[in-house]
Formats: C-alpha cells, structure tokens, sequence
C-alpha cells in the first residue's frame, strides 16, 4: 500500500481492546472508500481487527507485524 492512508491512529502501548475502540471512532468520522491505518503493539490485536473486520463488513488491507509493531490498513465500507 503506497499511498497515504486518508486517516492514521496511533494506538501503540495501548492493551485490548483500546486500539480497536479508537479505530472504530475513527471510522466512524471517515466517509466510505477511505483508508484507516492503525499502528499498534498489543498481540491481541491481529484477531480483533481480523473479526472486526468479518463482521464490520470494512475491509482489511493489510495486517501485518515488524519488531514487535502491528500495522492494519482498513477501508471504510
């Protein structure tokens, strides 16, 4: 993903489930077609942004893991 995302939320040292309640808010604000990114260092956060996703109907991007951070790209359905 190389262009900007049109929104980023920095939720590192954050625990479960605040990096996923501040990407809902969020989303919340952004109109559909957008692009969230979410940098995060909880574990516990690649299967909450997985579910979330399923069930939310927004698509994940990328989900990915370097060094201990975590980096999701979602789009607003």
């Amino acid at each position: 993903m190389d262009q900007p995302c049109d929104v980023s939320v920095d939720a590192r040292g954050l625990d479960c489930p605040l990096p996923l309640l501040k990407a809902k808010q969020a989303l919340n604000k952004m109109t559909v077609g957008q692009t969230l990114e979410v940098t995060a260092t909880d574990q516990g956060s690649v299967r909450d942004f997985a579910v979330f996703s399923q069930q939310s109907g927004h698509a994940l991007l990328l989900s990915e893991e370097s060094n201990g951070e975590y980096r999701y790209i979602l789009r607003k359905a």
